[in-house]
């Protein structure tokens, strides 16, 4: 099972983090979209060692244009020769809208659809030398000059990932992408029953190997190098588990255990601005259900045991203050 690490939040600290954790032995990692661009840190750390795997998880879509991301997503993809990942997703509309100032077609299925369509089309056009000619709803490509085209090195286009909560863009995964990114709140029974029957039966349906398909999955972790930062641990899932409870497109994650109405108390909690209390309603069975947690040798056992015939690469955000206990962790869960 691959592991893939995720890479820290500031830029400052990107590197010597990296160039650390690849001396440990780690052979992947990501950037995300948050406080800073999600392409930097991983093309900072292709400055320091191209062999390892590196990707995007995500890169918000719907933020910018298919040119843009096409451009961008190919030149990273030239200089890591070959080893970056496009992983995408589509954010929800307040923050396209509002925080983006970028059109939302309220259709998000059929935009990303002809999002993945429109990278393939640039791509093709970059590779061929052109011409475009992408006619879409919401996007139309169909200007290309030698001038424009990245410097090609040989190593083609990135794999293309697709993070996916419901079941139009788990679908679109399996029909469109080259893997899916699930959501870190989610159970193995969710997993199972909502991401992996459908696109085992789409990828058979289109006569696509199931190995050529990459299953992604950000878990929740909660260990430690020791029992004051286990209990940390342990506590900070727990919230966190009550926050996302609390975000009604998650509410699926808890009927379909039977913990429906948690979503109503904790949602009722942040009305009343009572955001420090979430983790209390979160039962100690809802936590071992939504992570893996105990002790550091304990995580890669139960992993396997949930996951390991479907799950193809875990998503780490696992960061101890004991950095050889974690690489061990790490490495058990390679090992599976």
């Amino acid at each position: 099972m691959k592991v893939t690490q995720r890479l820290k939040n500031n830029l400052k600290e990107v590197i010597p983090d990296f160039n650390q954790k690849v001396a440990l032995g780690y052979k992947g990692f990501f950037g995300f979209e948050n406080k800073s661009n999600p392409f930097f840190a991983p093309l900072m750390c292709a400055t320091q060692n191209r062999d390892v795997a590196l990707s995007t998880s995500i890169a918000v879509a719907f933020s910018k244009t298919p040119m843009v991301m096409a451009m961008e997503s190919y030149s990273l993809n030239q200089y890591c020769q070959g080893n970056f990942t496009l992983g995408i997703a589509s954010q929800i509309r307040p923050h396209i809208v509002r925080r983006f100032g970028m059109p939302w077609t309220d259709k998000p299925v059929s935009q990303m659809r002809e999002y993945i369509a429109a990278l393939h089309a640039i791509w093709d056009a970059f590779e061929s030398g052109g011409p475009l000619n992408f006619q879409g709803e919401t996007y139309k490509h169909t200007l290309i000059s030698p001038e424009f085209i990245p410097y090609i090195e040989g190593y083609g286009r990135p794999k293309v990932h697709l993070g996916a909560v419901g079941p139009g863009m788990n679908k679109l995964a399996a029909e469109a992408a080259d893997g899916i990114i699930t959501h870190s709140f989610v159970s193995e029974k969710s997993l199972r029953e909502i991401n992996l029957a459908p696109i085992e039966q789409i990828l058979k349906e289109k006569g696509k190997p199931r190995s050529s398909f990459e299953f992604v999955y950000p878990i929740f972790i909660a260990t430690g190098s020791n029992e004051e930062e286990y209990k940390k641990n342990v506590a900070w899932h727990r919230h966190r588990i009550g926050f996302y409870a609390s975000t009604p497109a998650y509410q699926v994650q808890l009927e379909l255990h039977g913990w429906g109405e948690l979503h109503h108390e904790v949602k009722k909690m942040t009305k009343e601005g009572r955001w420090d209390e979430l983790g209390a309603p979160v039962t100690d069975e809802m936590l071992d259900t939504f992570t893996v947690m105990g002790e550091p040798k304990d995580i890669a056992p139960k992993i396997k045991q949930r996951f390991g015939d479907f799950v193809d690469n875990i998503q780490c955000n696992l960061e101890l203050q004991d950095a050889q206990t974690q690489y061990e962790v790490v490495k058990a869960i390679e090992a599976i």
